[in-house]
């Protein structure tokens, strides 16, 4: 199973015409107000130290370089090569691999989780823009890769987050500037109700460790000038059974 094809051209047109500077993507926020925040949440659940850790949807890398500070192995996967183009691009001193990556592509994963052995994950907003049909093979790719000794932290926006979203969107002036590509490519904010996203990993064999809410920054600004922070919801999962 893979992504449809109409998904995939939608992240490539998206990512190819994105400017490659820091913070002109609408979710490519400052690390200290996404990853860092995320880290304070899942470090002490990583229990692992000497395991990788795997950004899944990295997009430019942005919040992957952050966090290739805090471990020793970490690779950026993303499904769109041009991702992965601006990622490599923005890794000057090339501290992280970067690879295309279908997540719900059962034998890509499983190959590389056969290269890298468990790891830990790190998602961001990644399941609610994915196909509703593509979630649960989502979430089981994310069991697949922690394996027996990985976890893995994912955030997303809550079910309050799209209506927030969509009426910023249909403001007099339309949608904010950093909104409109992904308007334009078809990339509309999903939905995942809150009381789905854990059941998609307890049916993936997964446990939820810890679980919280915390507002998820974005780059792009209301009309009084103050930065769209959407509701989100975050779990760090492991599998079942394992303390």
């Amino acid at each position: 199973m893979s992504v449809t094809s109409r998904y995939k051209d939608a992240w490539e047109g998206f990512w190819s015409e994105a400017p490659d500077e820091p913070g002109a993507v609408f979710w490519d926020a400052e690390p200290a107000l996404t990853a860092l925040l995320h880290l304070a949440l899942f470090e002490r659940h990583f229990t692992d130290q000497g395991l990788p850790v795997v950004d899944l949807g990295c997009g430019n890398g942005t919040q992957t370089r952050c966090l290739a500070g805090r471990f020793e192995r970490i690779l950026g996967v993303d499904l769109s090569s041009a991702a992965i183009e601006h990622a490599r691009h923005q890794d000057a001193s090339g501290q992280v691999r970067f690879e295309q990556l279908d997540a719900v592509d059962e034998k890509a994963v499983q190959q590389l989780h056969a290269e890298l052995g468990d790891a830990h994950v790190y998602m961001r907003g990644v399941l609610h823009q994915s196909e509703p049909a593509d979630r649960q093979s989502l979430a089981d790719a994310i069991a697949t890769l922690v394996g027996e000794r990985g976890r893995a932290f994912v955030v997303e926006p809550s079910q309050e987050a799209k209506p927030l979203m969509m009426g910023i969107a249909q403001g007099p002036a339309g949608p904010p500037a950093k909104m409109r590509p992904i308007f334009a490519h078809g990339i509309a904010p999903g939905e995942v109700a809150d009381a789905e996203l854990p059941e998609y990993f307890r049916t993936a064999g997964l446990a939820v460790v810890a679980e919280g809410e915390l507002p998820l920054t974005t780059t792009e600004h209301r009309s009084d000038g103050s930065l769209i922070e959407l509701p989100s919801k975050w779990l760090v999962v492991g599998r079942a059974g394992r303390s």
